[in-house]
């Protein structure tokens, strides 16, 4: 498993009402350490902090070093982000820096500051 391990799982609390079908479980799939590749996964922790605190974790797929891991979650191009878990399977591709495209991406509603 060299190009697979989990990037973190951070913290309690700060999600009120940001989800409700419990645990998130993201495998993001990246070819070395590109530009591309380190700015997707710095705005995956980056977002999943801000609205997915202590329900998620990130499962980091280098297809440099495991390229035959692709074919599972059919993954065309990179970087990639696959939710796994909540059901139904969702794909974003790219380098998740459009908050709004990876929150409806990823059914997730944005917690509401300061009601």
């Amino acid at each position: 498993m060299s190009g697979a391990g989990p990037m973190g799982e951070d913290g309690e609390g700060g999600a009120d009402g940001a989800i409700d079908d419990g645990h998130y479980h993201l495998r993001l799939y990246v070819a070395g350490q590109t530009a591309k590749s380190l700015t997707a996964m710095a705005n995956l922790k980056r977002f999943c902090e801000e609205h997915l605190a202590g329900h998620y974790d990130i499962e980091v797929i280098d297809l440099m070093k495991n390229p035959q891991l692709a074919a599972g979650d059919q993954i065309l191009a990179i970087p990639t982000l696959v939710r796994r878990l909540p059901a139904p399977l969702k794909r974003i591709i790219g380098d998740l820096s459009n908050t709004e495209k990876v929150l409806v991406g990823l059914d997730i509603r944005p917690k509401a500051d300061g009601l």
